[in-house]
Parts: structure tokens; sequence; C-alpha cells
């Protein structure tokens, strides 16, 4: 069998981060990879590790939008004869998708050619294209025990195995949980997410200054923060005398989650994934527009397990989350009870056990 994976993943960092998870174990076995995306992909797929990329024509629709749907439906139909052309060319053993709308015409393809097909959800609600194509596909795959609006057929063949996170993140799930330093340091990460981040860019800073001022003096902040919020963030902690990094993107995100005592942020299915590997206490603010409340459901796995507080927007203010910091930061076993709830839900080793799943269905073959 020529070991080739095709990787359908949408242009978004939550369905392309796992893809890459993925592809990295598949590689460390033999595999060669193929990225399908739409031209999206290019802007944040610079370290993927695929031997080559196919730019498929994809296109995305509001339901009751006929002029948009018909449109879609053109624009999907050119990318699947696109991505046919291609798998006859490459012949690939296996097609995995990881939803959004980029990653349907390389599924259709591979699910028209009868090739082996594997689809692998993120959040705790499947997403509208993982919806579509969930009865098509030989194997799904998913990230939590609940799946919400999947098919009825599919909720009960699905297998859990996680959410595939980058080796630095999977090498925390054998750290303990740190407690204060002996001088009482205590360290609050804060980080952004790729949407909605603007809420939590101004409100953070302003919670924390009406934090207790000898609670002030032991913290030590570092923040993800939109760019034109980053002056005024650095302004109110250093009035507040709060010792704060404030960034846009923080890199070496491994090493920051390793020291946190507490983080905040929101509630995207990696997110949640890596603060649970991590054993991480956290208080997560779902995104409120986000479609089918997928981030409100990942969070409410996270807090079911003891691992989190949910704080929703229509109910957030600077007051209530300064009240739910002092509240956690002022109680250390409390944080360290959460630490081991957040812990309990982890999958460290979900990319192996999605390749194991990905190798068992390429190993089907193709249908005549």
């Amino acid at each position: 069998m020529r070991k080739i994976a095709v990787v359908a993943a949408g242009g978004t960092g939550g369905h392309l981060f796992p893809a890459q998870a993925l592809s990295e174990a598949l590689i460390a076995r033999g595999w060669r990879i193929i990225l399908a995306s739409d031209e999206r992909v290019a802007a944040i797929s610079e370290n993927f590790p695929a031997e080559e990329r196919i730019g498929l024509s994809a296109r995305t629709f509001k339901s009751g939008d006929l002029i948009g749907m018909a449109l879609a439906g053109v624009t999907i139909f050119r990318g699947v004869m696109q991505a046919r052309a291609a798998f006859a060319r490459i012949n690939p053993s296996v097609v995995i998708g990881f939803g959004g709308y980029p990653s349907v015409p390389g599924l259709l393809a591979g699910i028209s050619q009868n090739r082996p097909t594997v689809l692998h959800e993120q959040n705790a609600v499947m997403g509208r294209a993982n919806r579509r194509l969930a009865s098509h596909v030989r194997a799904v795959a998913c990230a939590f025990p609940v799946l919400l609006k999947a098919p009825a057929k599919i909720r009960g063949k699905a297998v859990v195995v996680g959410n595939p996170v980058r080796p630095d993140i999977r090498d925390l799930a054998d750290k303990p949980y740190l407690p204060p330093e002996p001088d009482g340091t205590l360290r609050l990460l804060i980080t952004g997410g790729s949407q909605g981040a603007r809420l939590l860019s101004e409100l953070m800073p302003a919670a924390v200054a009406r934090l207790p001022e000898a609670l002030r003096g032991r913290l030590r902040i570092q923040q993800q923060t939109r760019v034109e919020s980053m002056n005024n963030a650095r302004r109110i902690y250093a009035d507040a005398n709060v010792e704060a990094e404030i960034a846009p993107f923080f890199r070496d995100m491994a090493t920051r989650l390793r020291q946190a005592h507490l983080v905040v942020g929101r509630s995207g299915a990696g997110s949640v994934c890596e603060f649970a590997i991590a054993g991480k206490p956290a208080i997560l603010v779902p995104l409120a527009i986000a479609l089918d409340d997928d981030q409100g459901e990942n969070a409410k796995v996270m807090a079911q397990a003891g691992g989190a507080q949910v704080a929703r927007e229509n109910q957030l203010s600077v007051e209530t989350m300064a009240a739910a910091l002092t509240k956690l930061l002022t109680n250390p076993d409390r944080l360290a009870r959460m630490a081991a709830g957040a812990r309990s839900i982890a999958r460290p080793d979900a990319a192996e056990h999605l390749a194991d799943l990905v190798e068992a269905t390429a190993a089907q073959g193709r249908i005549a």
C-alpha cells in the first residue's frame, strides 16, 4: 500500500493545528502527507509538514440565502473536480477531514471515488460541514465524549480520540501542577483566541486593577492582547502596580502554560484540550456568537469535570471577573483540585489514537 494521506483542513488554526499534529504522527509512521484546503491556508500553514499543497475552490453560505447557496454549490463542485483530478494523480490511501468548509471538496472527492475517508470533529458540537458528511465517511473521530448535533447513527459509533496537540503541549501531561511560588507569586495567563479577543483584551486589565492591593502585588501576568489594545493594557497594569507581559502572540505557549497557576481564555476546542492536558484550572469565556454554542459546550465538558468556571458574556463584567479572580487566586487548594479536574478529561495521546484509526481505515482499501 502506498502510504499517502490527504489531510483536508479548513483555513483556521482550530482546524489546522490538530491536522498538523496528526500529520506529524503519521509521518513518524512512514506516511507522506498532502494538504488540501483553500487559498486561506497559505497564511497559517508555513510549518505544516506536507510535501504538497492542493488548492481547492471552496465557499460557504448562510441558510436561506438562495443566491449564496447556488454560488457555493458551483464553487464546491469545481473544488471537488479539482480534488478528483489531483487524487487520480497521487492515488492517496486515505483522506482525512478536519471540518470547516474548505475541507468539503477534498472529502467529497474521496467519498465519490470510494476511497477510505475519516472525519475528525474537534468540538463538543459537530460543525455544519462535518454534520453533512459524517454519514458518508468510513470512520468518525471526535475530541469529547459529548457530540451534539451529530446524526443519530454517528453518535453511537464515533471514536473518542481527543484533540491532537503539538508535542510540546503533549509533554505537559506528565508535569505536576505547580503551587504558588515560595515568595507567594501567582502567575495568571490570559489567552486571546482568534475570535472575539477584544473583550478579554479590554476587560482583563480593568478586572485585575480591581483586585485587592495585596493580591495584585503577588501577580505576574502574561496576556495575549490585540495590537490596538496593548498600550492601554500596559497603562492599566502599570497604574495598578501589576507586573505584566503583553504581546499579541506567545510562541512559547507550552512554557507559559507550565508556569501558570490559573488561565483565562476562550473555550475553543483546541484551548480547552490544551488546558486539560496541561492540568490548568481555568476561567472560560465562551464566544457568544459562536455557531451552535460550540464553545459553550466545550467549556461545559471541562466545568463538569471540576476543571473550570464558565463566564458567559451576557453575565460578564469587570466586577464579576474581579470577584472570580479573587476567589480562585486566594484559594490554592481549590486551584489544585481544579487542576486535577482539568487533567481528568485530558487525552494527551490523541494524535496517536487518531493515527491508529486512520491506518485501520486505510487498510480497508478502496471499494471498487
